[in-house]
């Protein structure tokens, strides 16, 4: 694929995402519930497109399909525990908005700390997100950065596409907050979906059809169509890459933050089946992406070059490849912009907002727009050091987000919670997963986030029944 084909693509792409990011703002965007939840105001159909584009990021066609690549059909396995995962929405969902729109909270760090009576329990836990989501962010920029430097064959170096995804997400995360992200989401999304499916059909057709697609798994790579298959998806390396996905939903405030933006609870349950059915689809597209790398190009050293190999192939006409590599890009930025907006929120809202007292919604909103490129220049300055298999990297960083679940659950379900026991949970485990990374250690084979979200429920349910629980509080959670 000619670098100039693909300049043209990106200009292109670039042009009208920024038309519609213009054409999203509607008033003004001048308090913390407006730019970082859209007045909460979000429909349905804007909601399941945001939400999956948010979600899906270049970790499907990038991370996916190389997890495909490298390991088989565990991988299928792996992202469809994520989409059972999803009906934590259908439970947890409702909960977040009714107690959103109730007490007017504006991220999932700020919920915890009310509900546990404790600015401390607010201030760790969005740091804790800051510290775990950093990495994620640099995830979606690495993808960018493979991709554009695999189907230019690396005329376009893996930096410059770092410095320019940075720089697009920054740029669409100041025009309108959510509200363009939101929109640029829901255009990236159809745009994502429909290509990449096209391509996969084109693959197959390519390969022989289905028949000589599957003909030629069996023939050549049996290992790949079972589990553990070439070892890759033992049983307990698969639960610890699954675990963290099943929990995503949740975990991920930047995920859950979107929660309190439906406008109403019928366009929170159209917001999750749309989901349901992009994420199924799409999940087989990028398993199926995957396997015809396998065969188009084996013995990869870097699994995650097996999208951008794919996309310059003979096999993909250039002006389709080009189109679908615009919206994986466009769904990684989708992601970054997503993760810059949710930790500005949380450092004004929950840092600044608690450590300096008495602060005004504005003055928030300030701090807010101020750390974005800070956050972004932290995220770029970590997706420089190339790390290979973009889908791992990715689960590493959600295992330290698990530490804060069992303290989500038990404030909907648990009236002893307390905040010393949220803090032990938070604080302790998020130690230990960041140890058991940075050594590259499983003791007793089990990964960073069993471990995380094991210690993590002991404590928060010992510490709490040993200390006086916030009852006033906990009642208005539990009646929800």
């Amino acid at each position: 694929m000619s670098t100039t084909f693909v300049w043209s693509a990106i200009v292109i792409y670039v042009a009208v995402a920024i038309l519609i990011a213009l054409l999203s703002r509607s008033g003004k965007q001048n308090n913390m519930n407006s730019y970082f939840l859209g007045d909460r105001k979000m429909n349905g159909f804007v909601s399941a497109l945001s939400y999956s584009a948010t979600t899906y990021s270049a970790f499907m066609l990038v991370g996916l399909a190389g997890l495909t690549y490298n390991g088989g059909v565990g991988a299928l396995g792996f992202e469809l525990i994520y989409l059972m995962g999803v009906s934590l929405v259908a439970f947890f969902g409702p909960r977040f908005w009714k107690v959103g729109k109730k007490f007017g909270y504006v991220t999932p760090s700020e919920m915890l700390g009310d509900r546990y009576d404790s600015k401390t329990v607010a201030i760790l836990v969005a740091v804790s997100n800051c510290i775990f989501l950093i990495p994620y962010s640099a995830v979606q920029l690495s993808g960018v950065g493979y991709l554009l430097q695999g189907v230019t064959n690396n005329a376009i170096s893996f930096s410059t596409g770092v410095i320019l995804a940075t720089a697009l997400a920054i740029f669409f995360t100041y025009i309108a907050g959510i509200r363009s992200v939101a929109w640029t989401d829901s255009l990236q999304a159809l745009f994502m979906i429909i290509t990449s499916t096209i391509v996969v059909l084109v693959l197959i057709k390519g390969l022989g059809g289905f028949s000589g697609f599957f003909g030629t798994l069996e023939t050549k790579y049996p290992e790949y169509l079972t589990v553990p298959g070439n070892g890759f998806f033992s049983f307990l390396n698969f639960l610890g890459l699954s675990l963290p996905w099943f929990f995503f939903s949740l975990s991920n405030p930047q995920v859950s933050q979107r929660l309190y933006m439906p406008s109403s609870l019928k366009s929170m349950r159209h917001m999750l089946m749309g989901f349901l059915i992009f994420g199924l689809i799409y999940t087989i597209v990028a398993i199926i992406w995957g396997y015809s790398a396998l065969i188009m190009f084996p013995n990869l050293e870097n699994a995650d070059m097996a999208t951008p190999l794919v996309l310059q192939s003979d096999l993909i006409p250039p002006i389709l490849g080009a189109i679908v590599m615009v919206g994986i890009m466009a769904a990684a930025i989708s992601t970054i912009d997503s993760i810059l907006l949710t930790l500005s929120s949380l450092f004004a809202r929950d840092v600044y907002g608690n450590v300096k007292k008495n602060t005004s919604d504005s003055a928030q909103l300030k701090v807010g727009k101020f750390i974005i490129p800070v956050i972004a220049a932290l995220a770029f300055i970590f997706s420089l050091m190339e790390v290979n298999l973009i889908a791992v990297l990715s689960v590493s960083s959600s295992a330290g987000l698990l530490v804060v679940v069992p303290a989500i659950i038990g404030a909907f379900f648990w009236k002893r919670g307390t905040a010393a026991g949220v803090i032990s949970s938070v604080v302790v485990s998020g130690f230990i997963v960041i140890i058991l990374e940075l050594m590259q250690i499983k003791p007793l084979g089990l990964a960073s986030g069993l471990w995380g979200i094991l210690i993590s429920t002991i404590l928060f349910i010992s510490v709490s029944l040993l200390t006086k629980a916030p009852e006033e509080k906990a009642k208005g959670f539990l009646s929800v």
